[in-house]
């Protein structure tokens, strides 16, 4: 028994790890708040600075650093870091009269380095705008800052990523859905290809559990996508390309039921709708994989992001999506199999 269902209880075991690292272990130390955002060049400014899972009030405060980067040959270091909380500081800045740019205006990243939370980066965190421009009167002043040896925050995090936030750990389950859902098509194809050739009933069978348990994953890739899309977009569908692209493989793949409802005959039913379901995953690789990765798109792997580097998983959260796509893909075929099973019996009733 143990022998025969040793992959169910490997796929429930890594979905249990899922789910307690994935929901328990905490996000590093970030920023999530700088104010005021916009600033003029040649002026004493204060910013105060929220941070996210913060301790500026721990021990080594003194040590606090802070920076304004424009680029990697353009960085302002801070006169002053006054800390107000283990949350809240207080960063000052005397900004030159000029900018290290030919434009009016420059968006400019805060950089945070503390010897207990390490390092943290908010991208386009203030606006600084010029009277004048006239990028060499700025001269060395904005190359006064170097930051070398940043802390490293202890102990295993998940990144934490501004626009994301807690949020980030839907990378473990609205992801792996889609790949699950993948790997069950697949298998419905080869099944498929299976009873063109051999014609076997019991082939017939395992495409369409294959293809149901797909289609409750696609559903639930959709459900997780969403609920994500309107925590970090704003809105439950922006018809983003992928997000169009997923929706139309759906429709697709849904037709292949509708079809197998309008024939009495059930060799016919089974050669046609097998004959489909072939040109169903074909279509389903240049909506999915091609058509998202030629136009812009919200989601990684758009616009020059080759989804899934350093900017989307980390060693860390590497550590848990890879067991948690295995997880659900074993999962899905548990459930294919109860179909199957299920719809076996309801087979064998019938033909007796």
């Amino acid at each position: 028994m143990i022998r025969q269902s040793w992959w169910k209880i490997l796929g429930v075991l890594l979905l249990v790890y899922t789910f307690i690292a994935g929901l328990m272990m905490p996000l590093k130390p970030g920023i999530i708040q700088v104010s005021p955002g916009s600033l003029h060049a040649g002026e004493a400014v204060e910013l105060v600075v929220r941070g996210y899972n913060s301790s500026y009030a721990k021990a080594g405060k003194e040590n606090m650093r802070a920076w304004l980067k424009m680029d990697d040959e353009n960085i302002l270091a801070a006169s002053k870091v006054q800390v107000l909380g283990n949350r809240d500081l207080k960063v000052f800045f005397n900004l030159p009269a000029y900018l290290p740019s030919k434009d009016s205006s420059g968006s400019f990243s805060l950089i945070l380095d503390h010897p207990a939370d390490g390092a943290a980066v908010l991208p386009n965190a203030v606006f600084i705008t010029q009277d004048s421009i006239d990028p060499a009167k700025a001269g060395s002043a904005w190359k006064s800052g170097r930051f070398e040896n940043l802390s490293e925050h202890p102990g295993k995090t998940f990144p934490f990523r501004n626009i994301l936030k807690e949020s980030i750990r839907n990378q473990y389950f609205h992801v792996p859905l889609w790949f699950a859902m993948m790997f069950l098509f697949l298998f419905s194809l080869i099944h498929s290809i299976k009873y063109l050739r051999k014609g076997d009933p019991d082939a017939d069978l395992r495409v369409v559990s294959l293809n149901q348990a797909g289609m409750i994953y696609g559903l639930l890739g959709v459900v997780t996508g969403a609920l994500w899309a309107k925590h970090t977009w704003g809105a439950y569908w922006s018809w983003d390309t992928k997000q169009n692209m997923t929706a139309i493989c759906l429709l697709i793949y849904a037709a292949y039921f509708v079809l197998r409802g309008a024939f009495q005959d059930d060799e016919r039913k089974a050669r046609l709708s097998a004959i489909y379901n072939i040109f169903a995953f074909a279509a389903m690789i240049p909506l999915l994989f091609v058509i998202p990765r030629m136009t812009d798109s919200l989601h990684p792997g758009a616009g020059g992001n080759p989804a899934f580097g350093g900017d989307d998983l980390d060693n860390t959260m590497r550590m848990v999506f890879y067991p948690a796509g295995v997880g659900w893909t074993l999962l899905g075929f548990w459930v294919a199999s109860i179909v199957y099973r299920i719809r076996a019996l309801e087979f064998k009733w019938l033909d007796r």
